[in-house]
């Protein structure tokens, strides 16, 4: 049993599963907010989806360049990262505005979660850069 218990700690799956609880905890205690913009384009998902774009993008990046040991990225990237942010919400709520005929907050809705997560994976990448002194 012991041993079980060492080899487990070892793994890799591990690694993913610590970030993964982290990652879900915290992508509830912000979705569970039902957050809306003027009380009608939603934002959890987005705000999600932005920080854990943002976090993907500072941690792959000082992980790359300061030599982190690879599990780092199985812990945040994979794990983490990977539990936070959701394509499947996401895509529901878009779903739920366009049955509602919500046309134009779904196209906002999808730019949005797209271009933001995109744009915030640059600025993590772009902030770790910066204060690492390299261009």
């Amino acid at each position: 049993m012991i041993n079980l218990v060492v080899s487990a700690v070892k793994s890799d799956v591990l690694f993913v599963a610590i970030g993964a609880i982290l990652g879900a905890l915290l992508r509830y205690r912000i979705t569970s907010q039902n957050l809306f913009l003027n009380g009608r384009l939603p934002v959890s998902v987005l705000i999600v989806n932005m920080v854990g774009s943002l976090i993907l993008g500072v941690s792959a990046t000082t992980i790359a360049r300061l030599g982190f040991d690879a599990r780092f990225t199985l812990l945040i990237g994979i794990g983490f990262c990977g539990a936070l942010t959701t394509m499947s919400s996401f895509a529901y709520e878009t779903m739920g505005l366009i049955d509602v005929g919500r046309l134009a907050l779904a196209g906002l809705d999808i730019l949005l979660n797209v271009g933001v997560s995109i744009l915030s994976v640059f600025a993590g990448r772009a902030i770790v850069l910066i204060l690492l002194g390299v261009r």
